[in-house]
């Protein structure tokens, strides 16, 4: 790999501000804010990540008492609609009450425990367990106890048999929970953080997708895999030719941080590296690795063939296991990223657009900004002409702690991250896609959950279109991780002072949160 020391304090090439100061739009002034986060370092006790003691810790002092993104309030468009939300051991059930009012209560019978609802539905008249036929009304007050002579406190104290509420916060269409009926609100909580969604609020996006995994890893080390960019020059060498992953911009702001990936330009990992002359290249059938020039091309199925510089071949399957050739090993997220499960059409698809030089003598980030523009102007009309290249073809993406990630400016794209019951080595990884709408249209109908098994492909998601085949590669990762913190000598992990700013601001919350009495 190339640029490893650079004699500065960050790595080689422009700045962030550097590519703002060239746009060829105007830059909104949110996206040049300087906040970064003071220096390390940051070591974390590697028993945060599979310890159950310190996962009950999180539930009693983080998710009993944080602000929690829990559902859209297009997921429960009726009134008498209800949603389950589960994190860690804990069960809430959101109800909407009235055309817009939204309530969430401990899902639980306050007779024997029995869950209210286990899952989801609509147009509910009341809630009634199933178990005794306790019922309520939506609004948590009791409705009948069968055999109410049996519970004489029930008549003459109606208030002890009300459903529990938790703290109920909304933003841009988001509906949070907070089961710490004392917790500050919302809008203080998230603060300025509506600043960074002016060009395409929420309220003019609906809910197009949403995946569910289970992964074989804790919840922070799903979540912090997916808030830098640091990992991308091993995990994602496929993209380093069109993103500059090292010169990514960091910033924290109160309880979120912000990571803003230059694209459209390389990373300075391949500075200097002449990348060898192939013919017939596709996104998914073909592809050079632009740190090493070897060539990885489909066979079938689990099956690579890689052809060095030198002419040397060998072929390997898709877990990156040599079967056979002159060589020993090759890159295993490169054999994934070929040989692996494909989308629809996947042979098909032309070569990375970054591979292509850009038309009329722009730069490939002017290129990518026109035809966004482009693509935005039947929904935006000429306010197009105001959003900066920088807008368009970055990769901005926020973490609001402790673990919903909405992607900024255009982007689509958001995840949460959640502790999979009361197992600390096993966590949900969710991903939502939130398209536009024309102004003045209602939203469609929010995507139902499509849930994967835990051993599916992501690319049986094919909903979530190329961001399924980088998911494959991310969480392949992510057990060996989880088996790895187990097995280190050392008993922390160490994060970088400003490449990975995201993950470091998440554990200084948390320590906070922690430390609360």
């Amino acid at each position: 790999m190339t640029e490893i020391l650079t004699g500065t304090n960050r790595s080689a090439g422009p700045t962030y501000q550097d590519y703002l100061d060239i746009d060829s739009h105007p830059v909104r002034d949110i996206l040049r804010v300087e906040s970064p986060m003071e220096p390390g370092p940051t070591l974390v006790p590697v028993e945060r990540y599979f310890s159950k003691e310190f996962h009950d810790l999180e539930v009693e002092k983080v998710w009993k008492r944080v602000w929690q993104m829990a559902c859209h309030e297009d997921d429960i468009p009726d009134v008498g609609d209800h949603l389950v939300y589960d994190i860690a051991e804990l069960s809430f059930l959101l109800v909407r009450t009235g055309p817009d009012e939204i309530k969430a209560y401990w899902n639980a019978c306050l007779h024997r425990g029995k869950l209210l609802r286990a899952q989801g539905g609509k147009w509910a008249k009341d809630l009634r367990c199933s178990f005794h036929g306790w019922c309520w009304n939506l609004d948590g007050t009791i409705k009948e106890i069968p055999c109410q002579w049996d519970f004489p406190y029930a008549e003459a104290e109606p208030e002890r048999v009300s459903l529990p509420e938790v703290k109920v916060g909304r933003w841009h269409g988001f509906v949070f929970i907070n089961p710490d009926v004392d917790a500050e609100p919302l809008e203080d909580y998230l603060g300025d953080l509506a600043d960074h969604f002016t060009l395409l609020p929420y309220e003019r996006r609906y809910k197009s997708a949403h995946v569910a995994k289970v992964l074989r890893c804790n919840w922070k080390v799903a979540q912090e895999a997916f808030s830098e960019a640091y990992h991308v020059v091993a995990t994602h060498p496929q993209i380093l030719e069109g993103l500059a992953d090292a010169n990514t911009k960091y910033d924290v702001f109160g309880n979120y941080s912000r990571a803003m990936s230059p694209q459209a330009v390389p990373s300075p990992h391949v500075t200097g590296i002449e990348p060898p002359d192939i013919d017939d290249l596709g996104i998914y059938t073909k592809l050079r690795h632009p740190l090493s020039g070897s060539t990885y091309e489909r066979v079938e199925e689990g099956v690579v063939k890689v052809t060095t510089r030198d002419g040397k071949v060998g072929t390997f399957t898709d877990a990156g296991t040599r079967i056979d050739g002159d060589i020993g090993e090759a890159d295993p997220n490169m054999c994934d990223w070929i040989g692996g499960k494909q989308l629809p059409g996947f042979d098909k698809a032309d070569p990375p657009a970054w591979l292509s030089p850009p038309p009329n003598g722009k730069t490939a980030r002017e290129a990518t900004g026109d035809a966004g523009r482009e693509a935005l102007r039947p929904l935006l009309g000429d306010l197009v002409d105001q959003i900066s290249d920088a807008e368009i073809c970055d990769a901005i993406y926020l973490t609001v702690f402790p673990n919903w990630h909405p992607w900024g400016s255009f982007n689509s794209i958001v995840y949460r991250f959640r502790p999979y019951g009361s197992d600390p080595d096993m966590c949900i990884h969710e991903c939502m896609y939130f398209s536009p709408v024309a102004d003045g249209e209602d939203r469609p109908p929010a995507a139902p959950i499509h849930w994967l098994g835990i051993d599916d492909d992501w690319t049986e998601a094919p909903e979530l279109g190329m961001l399924a085949k980088v998911f494959n590669q991310d969480v392949h990762n992510m057990p060996e991780v989880q088996a790895g913190l187990k097995t280190m000598k050392q008993p922390y992990v160490m994060f970088a002072d400003y490449g990975e700013t995201k993950p470091r601001h998440f554990h200084k919350l948390l320590d906070e949160w922690i430390e609360k009495p």
